[in-house]
């Protein structure tokens, strides 16, 4: 079995006194199995009972010492090394990169954590967790960098990372291994900011493209920051009118998600400080902490508000996005004190953490591991072991188990190998010398757990969690919002049944809304209820213990917004069931210039106190509709110096709310097509707009008269009528009828003579004299023949 290869047994699968001939037979005892060139994987012995592990141990080591246990003793460590079984002709090709300071570091992919890069005197990107040997990373000579220092390094997505080198800003896409220099940023930068989000959608996206470049010890005002919300792609200057009122160094600028706020980092006169440019934070600041040399400042994973400022000779952390630092609390000899790592003459070489944890390795090779809550931030010495090298870095494999990393050059290849050692936190903390009480809850669970809840405005979220205590004790359940200003909750612990053994269950339910609804906040302490928020959730245990590794707390992500699956229906009935009427504010526009419909109220009998908008405002922009939102929306129902009610009788456009205007179609029969959008600034953070259309049947035409009028008047006529039909006829036959078409004849006839008009008298005429040719008929002449003439 060649060296290069790593194989591993599932200790758990044999019985001890296999195992124990499947390690004897290899030399004469657990620390002879490396000299036999066969490597056991540490990780498959961290879950095997004492017995087995000290059949294992064979009297060679203590039981905490043994494999997979945290004292990875150097027989212990095992060397990844792949690809080298024949020579391959690789060489390097580019300018080799470097870490600018003198420690290591890995930065891993939050979002995908088998991705990573190590830092040091080299430079490696892995995808599978350093389970092979790599190629130090280049960047090409067209690139024209001077010096290789890398300063800064994060990824923002599963195959592209950034790099700040020499001033620049790179980015690396890793799978293609193609290199592109930034755009936007025209003055040298030292550092990149962002705080990715790993649940899936459109909002997490979002909040992951936000990032941003700046140069650390910086004067404010007067150094220029960019900002980036393609993810990297590009950057822009950002406004620095908000930030005017800043003076100090600049030791960073960062999104805190977690809190809603963009925090900035100022130092004067050695003191930190972390200002907030959004309400109601951007009127104070965070309690000033010492500052004595510049401190790298990294956003723990997953928007919980966790931070981590370091250097070699400080360790500092925050529970609150930075409005609270402080020293970690150094548990030793059953004693709580500060951690001041400069007095206790420490010099930190690299620093891992997660959610929830923390660990570093220093150059007095010990290693420390620790736990960061909103309760307390305890760190506890694990070892005195031969860890530390130049080139050693520690990384969280996983929840509880830490990774000794060191890069291995090789003579014959260009690629190195790994010597990794994992540490099984769990394990080392069961160490009666380090004096610490067991866990004192068993079991706590959630089906909030990975998952990413909102809340629209209105909106309330229940959630619950199930916690089964130590036998004997009482732990006291703790539910914590990143967030107050934003979301606020309530909670009730209930005990529901027993285990088979007696021990208690209890349930704990949380109700969730806006910090707005619940009216127990001052309004000064309450964010801006027309924007939205994010805050995180947290269920975990006042007084749990150290040594709860694994038992890690309940969390996930609340976003105070819009709720993508809202929409609005025109439709009162669906399927025979009532739908929500929507009480909110909306207007409505036709789509094809259609203007025979208008509105039952004015601004006046709409009660406004100052002038209503309407669509004539946005004419300019009837194109899009979509331009009045509950973002430009104004109501009128508020004072409004600059806006007063000057023509109350208006039309008020506005439907909805707390008026009950309505719409009046015009005497038109046809289809009507509407663009309705809810202008509530007070109803949802959603944009919500439809388009429906409406037929409108039935319309008569414009009545020139009353009804009424008109039916008397036709009445009134036809009974006329009827009257002379049977009344001229009797009255013609008698003298007086005679005398009066006599009369008549006579008007006709000598009506041509005094008639004054040219047109009826010439109709006239013509009519008499047709009439006079059929009664009386001339003798015509006949033609070739000469009449006679009298003399």
């Amino acid at each position: 079995m060649p060296f290069s290869s790593v194989v591993g047994i599932n200790l758990d699968t044999v019985l001890p006194s296999t195992a124990l001939k499947l390690v004897s037979g290899y030399g004469t005892g657990a620390l002879d199995v490396r000299k036999s060139k066969f490597l056991v994987q540490p990780a498959t012995c961290a879950t095997i009972n004492p017995n087995m592990a000290q059949h294992l141990c064979h009297g060679h080591l203590r039981l905490a010492e043994c494999m997979g246990s945290v004292l990875c003793m150097v027989p212990w460590f095992r060397t990844v090394r792949t690809g080298k079984v024949f020579a391959n002709p690789v060489t390097l090709e580019g300018d080799l990169l470097f870490y600018a300071f003198s420690n290591t570091v890995v930065v891993k992919n939050v979002c995908k954590t088998d991705i990573a890069v190590y830092l040091g005197q080299r430079v490696f990107i892995t995808k599978n967790r350093f389970e092979a040997s790599i190629l130090p990373l280049t960047i090409p000579k067209s690139m024209e960098v001077k010096m290789p220092s890398i300063t800064s390094a994060h990824f923002v997505s599963d195959a592209m990372i950034l790099f700040v080198i020499d001033g620049k800003v790179y980015s690396y896409n890793f799978i293609e291994d193609i290199w592109r220099t930034v755009n936007g940023i025209t003055e040298p930068v030292s550092h990149i900011s962002g705080d990715p989000c790993c649940f899936e959608g459109y909002f997490c996206l979002e909040l992951s493209n936000n990032l941003f470049a700046y140069f650390r010890g910086g004067q404010m005002p007067g150094t220029n920051i960019y900002f980036s919300n393609n993810g990297g792609f590009s950057f822009e200057l950002l406004n620095s009118d908000r930030m005017s009122h800043l003076k100090g160094l600049l030791g960073g600028i960062f999104h805190f998600h977690s809190l809603s706020q963009v925090g900035i980092l100022l130092v004067e006169n050695n003191l930190g400080t972390f200002h907030y440019l959004e309400y109601p934070l951007n009127h104070s600041t965070g309690v000033p902490f010492l500052y004595e040399s510049p401190l790298e400042v990294i956003i723990k994973p997953q928007q919980r508000g966790f931070l981590i400022l370091w250097n070699q000779k400080t360790l500092l952390v925050s529970s609150n996005s930075g409005q609270i630092v402080e020293a970690m609390q150094l548990m030793e000899e059953g004693n709580i004190n500060d951690l001041n790592v400069e007095h206790a003459k420490l010099t930190i070489h690299s620093i891992a953490s997660n959610t929830y944890e923390l660990a570093f390795l220093v150059e007095q090779d010990q290693l420390y591991y620790g736990s960061q809550s909103y309760m307390g931030n305890y760190i506890i010495k694990l070892s005195n072991q031969q860890f530390w090298s130049e080139e050693a870095s520690v990384h969280f494999w996983d929840v509880g188990m830490l990774e000794v990393l060191t890069p291995v050059s090789d003579p014959y290849f260009p690629a190195f190998d790994f010597k990794k050692c994992l540490v099984n936190v769990q394990l080392a903390l069961m160490d009666q010398s380090l004096q610490l009480e067991p866990c004192n809850v068993e079991f706590l669970e959630s089906t909030m757990e990975d998952r990413m809840f909102i809340i629209d405005m209105n909106s309330k979220l229940k959630l619950s969690a199930l916690m089964v205590p130590r036998k004997g004790m009482n732990p006291t359940p703790l539910v914590m919002v990143s967030n107050p200003h934003a979301l606020g909750f309530k909670a009730n612990l209930t005990q529901f049944g027993n285990m088979y053994d007696g021990n208690s269950k209890f349930k704990l339910d949380i109700e969730l809304q806006q910090q707005q609804h619940w009216g127990n906040s001052e309004l000064n302490f309450t964010a801006s209820i027309k924007h939205e928020a994010i805050s995180s959730i947290t269920v975990d245990i006042a007084d749990k213990t150290l040594s709860c590794v694994d038992l890690k707390p309940l969390s996930t992500l609340i976003s105070v917004g819009c709720d993508l699956t809202k929409k609005v229906i025109v439709q009162k009935w669906k399927d025979g069931t009532l739908e929500e009427i929507m009480n909110a504010e909306y207007v409505i526009l036709e789509l094809n210039g259609i203007v025979t419909y208008s509105y039952s109220l004015t601004a006046a009998t709409a009660h406004c106190r100052s002038q209503p908008q309407n669509w004539s405002i946005f004419k300019e922009d009837a194109e899009k509709p979509s331009l009045w939102n509950r973002e430009t929306y104004v109501s009128c129902h508020e004072d409004n110096q600059d806006n007063p009610l000057l023509w109350p009788n208006v039309e008020y456009q506005i439907l909805g709310g707390r008026t009950d205007n309505k719409i009046i179609f015009g005497q038109r029969n046809g289809i009507y097509t509407f663009y309705l959008t809810v202008v509530d600034p007070y109803y949802s953070y959603c944009d919500l707009n439809t388009i429906f259309s409406v037929y409108v049947y039935g319309a008569l035409p414009v009545a020139e008269f009353r009804p009424m009028t008109s039916i008397l008047l036709m009445v009134t006529v036809t009974l006329f009528t009827m009257w002379l039909a049977y009344a001229i006829p009797k009255q013609l036959r008698t003298e007086r009828g005679r005398r009066l078409t006599g009369f008549c004849f006579q008007i006709f006839k000598y009506c041509p003579g005094i008639c004054t008009c040219a047109w009826l008298r010439g109709k006239m005429r013509r009519g008499l004299r047709s009439r006079r040719v059929k009664d009386q008929p001339e003798k015509i002449p006949q033609i070739g023949k000469k009449p006679d003439i009298k003399k």
